[in-house]
């Protein structure tokens, strides 16, 4: 699998390293807002909110290891994707996992894995569950649209449901062309299930945890948004590097591409949310 170019750290790794490390060698980066950075923050981080991260890289040393973290782990972990694959000669990119909650003893509830793909070995078949990933997105994303309708942030929520479903239809270009008397796309979509996202959280389970976000629940959408956009990423890069046809290949990394652009609209939107 092609690998992100970041590497994460857990608390304990990264307090290691702080302990072991001369301070001129590295830099810490908090992605947070400024008002999240006033309340607390990691000593000696320097803040770029992540709205400003990618016009700001280029005032980062490339003599100096980079560690990102945010509040949970999601901002800093689109951040060290964003910065990895800038262009922009950087040294080591670290992400700390968990975030500040975590560095402070705090910790967000897991969320059930499942093996999305296990035991599939069809081309076809792992084609259509692909699509049926892209279906759960879109209803995350259409459930909070509706959900959140009068509230300003939920603009940047449209945009996610269609690409979601254009998704979904270009992965059925292909598996229509791998099966037997295919119907056509409208159907077979309306028909998926569309109970699983694509790093194997539940649906239910997610929808369920964002309903009961009470402290801004704008930045809660977001980086809830970051991790299922981030899994979508790290998939289909990982379905382009196993599949043999290049046209696949090139799909699944176009699709990949896109997930990329997603993260940084939510990073453009994180100022829309009041702290």
């Amino acid at each position: 699998m092609l690998t992100p170019g970041f590497e994460n750290l857990s608390t304990g790794q990264l307090r290691n390293y702080i302990e072991t490390q001369e301070e001129k060698d590295y830099l810490l980066v908090d992605v947070r807002q400024p008002e999240e950075y006033a309340q607390a923050h990691i000593p000696g981080s320097k803040l770029i909110p992540l709205g400003e991260l990618e016009s700001r890289l280029v005032d980062l040393s490339s003599d100096l290891n980079i560690v990102f973290y945010c509040r949970s782990g999601a901002r800093s972990q689109a951040a060290s994707l964003m910065a990895a694959g800038s262009g922009i000669p950087l040294k080591k990119i670290y992400n700390l996992s968990g975030g500040i909650m975590a560095w402070n003893g705090a910790t967000l509830a897991d969320f059930p894995k499942v093996k999305v793909f296990e035991n599939i070995e069809d081309h076809a078949e792992l084609l259509l569950k692909s699509m049926d990933l892209e279906k759960g997105a879109l209803r995350f994303y259409a459930h909070v649209a509706e959900k959140f309708a009068d509230q300003p942030f939920a603009q940047m929520i449209a945009p996610l449901v269609k690409a979601e479903k254009i998704h979904a239809q270009s992965i059925y270009g292909f598996w229509e062309k791998v099966s037997q008397s295919p119907p056509p796309f409208e159907e077979l979509f309306e028909n998926l299930k569309g109970d699983i996202l694509e790093g194997g959280e539940k649906l239910e389970t997610i929808i369920s945890r964002f309903e009961t976000i009470e402290d801004n629940p704008c930045l809660g959408l977001i980086e809830l948004a970051l991790n299922i956009e981030y899994a979508a990423y790290d998939l289909y890069r990982t379905m382009a590097d196993q599949t043999e046809d290049e046209r696949s290949r090139r799909v699944f990394l176009s699709i990949a591409q896109v997930e990329k652009s997603h993260m940084q609209m939510l990073a453009n939107a994180v100022e829309m949310c009041q702290a």
